[in-house]
């Protein structure tokens, strides 16, 4: 029997799949995967995050919400109406597991911005959903967005993978995108809101580590706008891809750049054109470099990507098998989901593994 309170800065199962053609599979093949990892984990907290799950409502933001009262939920619910169009709202589905005592409820809403609240300063509609979600998290007692995208949706908790696989019925979901996360947390409380994934809009990452840059990467997403809520390291990381990739349009070759930064000694031996990008990146997103061990999996409306810090001290496995890419923190974890898989690899430290879906 794992003892609860034990501390293995090591552990975190981090395991994903994602096909290019957008074809679905249900949650049963994640969650294969996470339990041939259980033991990366210690009940503390699971979750998984799926994309494609919503194809009748793809054009909406899906709320998923967890309340701790019926006051949590009157207060949000009016909030969300004062600013969004709801297009419907139900009760997330769950069913009576034996493992999981006294779960929050959770609702989700299909949801699109009132029209007349649409900012014209230049910010998007993505950022006036980021403006809300960040007041629910922060402003609303005993409510907190699980995740927030478009035709995507997280679920996650405390237990083991299977645990939280069977509370949710994730085998009732198809998806083209999957990522799971067992989580082993080191310096940060396990709570319901604390599992892995962590999002912001369609951005869901999972992450195997400690983030010993947290109090830098904090403030300087406060300056952009992004309140860290959730009571761990891990949460900036989500909001960082975000900043970047969305926000401020970085090219993908450039992001382990910033996030995952070269050493100084190696950016001086570059050729001069490549110095001086790398350079300039450094510079201006310094605050944005993640520092410690780390791994992690981001998934997103448009594929799924990998990275692990520049010194590679926590372990990433990748592989292809057809239209299939999957990226684990251990082979066996690929291998449980596609036993047959021949094109394995370990991508180097700070290198950004990049899966892509095809066009619809």
């Amino acid at each position: 029997m794992m003892d609860l309170d034990e501390r293995n800065v090591s552990g975190c199962g981090l395991s994903s799949m994602m096909n290019k053609k957008r074809v679905k599979v249900d949650g049963q093949a994640i969650t294969k995967s996470m339990r041939n990892l259980r033991e990366r984990g210690n009940g503390l907290g699971a979750g998984f995050a799926a994309y494609g799950i919503y194809p009748d409502r793809k054009d909406y933001f899906a709320f998923h919400l967890m309340y701790d009262s019926k006051d949590a939920k009157k207060n949000t619910e009016d909030y969300i109406n004062n600013y969004f169009h709801i297009s419907s709202k139900e009760p997330i589905p769950t069913r009576r597991t034996e493992s999981i005592i006294d779960p929050p409820v959770f609702w989700r809403y299909f949801v699109l911005p009132q029209e007349k609240f649409l900012p014209t300063d230049g910010d998007s509609e993505e950022d006036f959903v980021i403006k809300k979600v960040m007041h629910i998290n922060t402003g609303i007692e005993g409510a907190f967005v699980v995740s927030s995208g478009r035709d995507m949706g997280v679920f996650k908790g405390i237990g083991y993978p299977e645990d939280i696989s069977e509370f949710f019925k994730i085998e009732e979901y198809k998806a083209h995108t999957w990522i799971g996360h067992s989580r082993f947390p080191t310096n940060t409380p396990g709570w319901w809101g604390g599992a892995h994934p962590f999002t912001i809009l369609d951005w869901a990452v999972v992450h195997n580590g400690e983030i010993s840059s947290y109090g830098i990467n904090k403030r300087y997403l406060k300056m952009h706008g992004y309140n860290c809520t959730m009571q761990t390291d891990s949460e900036v990381v989500a909001y960082l891809f975000d900043l970047l990739i969305r926000r401020h349009r970085i090219p993908l070759e450039y992001v382990s750049d910033i996030l995952a930064s070269p050493f100084w000694k190696n950016i001086d031996l570059e050729e001069e054109d490549q110095r001086q990008i790398r350079t300039a990146l450094r510079m201006v997103y310094g605050s944005a470099l993640v520092n410690g061990p780390f791994a992690v999996i981001i998934g997103h409306n448009g594929g799924l990507m990998g990275l692990s810090d520049r010194v590679k001290l926590r372990p990433m496995v990748a592989a292809r098998d057809g239209d299939w890419l999957y990226i684990s923190s251990e082979e066996e974890g690929i291998r449980e989901i596609s036993p047959s898989v021949q094109n394995v690899w370990h991508p180097r430290a700070g290198e950004l593994v990049v899966g892509e879906l095809e066009k619809n």
